[in-house]
């Protein structure tokens, strides 16, 4: 009986052994016959498509949201003067050469000008260069929506080339304030305003350089200047960060009739701010003075008198002034204000002109191999 259930034993053992290796001689051969087999779709629902593949843009680089800030707050401003010039009485032959100035004659014309400001208050207020408005016998101002109004003037200051309107409208478009002390040289501005009477034109480049000095455009200098292109009605618009902040007014170009291009000059935000502060509050721009006027002194002048480097000579002193009070004069150098050094004169301007009348200035001067420290009060900057 064993040895059948032994015999029965193998031969299934056998059989499964021989199917397997049969199998998979079959799957070697044929190994479609294992594919997995989709299921079947349900009864009236249609199989899904298969997913396309996704083609992705690549990112845009834009400054878009940056205008869409800043843009809604400048406005364009257009002025008329009224301009009297001489005119020839005797248009043929000699008679203007030999009469014209014994007999002259003049005539008046309406001169229209373009120019751009910014709206930086709730209030109206809206800054842009003097030079803009100056001697204006009519100034309009126009929104970037479409509306116009006719400005009243709070207040001008012409040591800044800034000047402060403002207009009566509800619901007014402001813009954010930067800090120009933290602009590098690199970064990316815009500038945004009404060149040729475009409006809202804008157009971007890169900060060139911070400090500039000794333009000879206003009596305190000290410009951004920047690459970005600034045309005939930019003037009093705005210079904004990739933020859509400003950081900046607008104010010239130099010398683009030789042909040079990338070199405009704007006021920078911090400069703007207090300008603004003072006319708002003032009507003017309250000054401090010491009654002095500080020159620079080349490398060579200040090796000359024992200073390492460049520096500043007190060029002329005041009759009356608190410089002269205290003992300064002509030809004293220049080395500290309030303990701070002294490396420039436009430096030095500016900083006695920052100082609160009624305040005191500690002044450090160096007269032949003699350092002096004097205190004087700091009196209001006449105008």
């Amino acid at each position: 009986m064993l040895q059948r259930l032994g015999r029965g034993l193998t031969f299934i053992a056998g059989s499964v052994v021989g199917g397997l290796a049969l199998a998979f001689v079959i799957v070697a051969l044929h190994p479609s016959l294992i594919r997995a087999q989709r299921p079947a779709s349900a009864p009236g629902r249609p199989a899904a498509p298969e997913a396309a593949p996704q083609h992705r843009e690549p990112p845009v680089l834009s400054y878009a949201s940056a205008v869409e800030r800043a843009a809604p707050a400048v406005v364009n401003i257009y002025t008329a003067r009224l301009v009297t010039e001489q005119v020839n009485p005797f248009p043929f032959g000699n008679f203007g050469e030999l009469f014209g100035n014994v007999l002259p004659m003049y005539r008046q014309r309406i001169e229209r000008t373009l120019g751009s400001g910014v709206i930086v208050d709730k209030q109206g207020h809206i800054v842009t260069n003097y030079h803009v408005i100056a001697n204006a016998a009519a100034i309009r101002v126009q929104l970037a929506d479409g509306r116009v109004a006719v400005p009243r003037i709070v207040g001008v200051d012409p040591d800044t080339d800034l000047a402060v309107l403002q207009i009566n409208l509800p619901h007014l478009p402001v813009i954010a304030f930067g800090q120009s002390s933290r602009v590098r040289v690199g970064d990316v501005v815009l500038a945004i305003g009404n060149p040729l009477g475009l409006s809202q034109t804008v157009t971007n480049g890169i900060v060139s350089a911070t400090g500039r000095e000794d333009l000879g455009i206003s009596a305190f200098d000290d410009f951004i200047q920047t690459d970005a292109p600034i045309n005939f009605g930019n003037s009093g618009g705005a210079l904004v960060n990739s933020n859509g902040q400003l950081i900046g007014i607008n104010t010239a170009i130099v010398a683009k009739n030789l042909g040079v291009e990338g070199i405009g000059f704007a006021i920078p935000v911090d400069m703007v701010r207090g300008v603004l502060h003072d006319i708002i509050k003032y009507g003017k721009v309250i000054r401090g003075w010491i009654g002095i006027v500080p020159e620079d002194i080349s490398e060579a002048q200040a090796r000359q008198v024992g200073l390492a480097h460049g520096g500043v000579v007190i060029a002329y002193v005041y009759e009356g002034s608190p410089a002269e009070q205290v003992g300064l004069k002509p030809g004293d150098l220049l080395l500290e204000l309030d303990g701070k050094p002294v490396q420039s004169a436009e430096q030095a301007r500016v900083e006695i002109a920052a100082r609160k009348p009624g305040s005191t200035l500690k002044v450090q001067v160096q007269r032949g191999t003699n350092k002096l420290n004097l205190t004087m009060p700091v009196k209001q900057r006449p105008i």
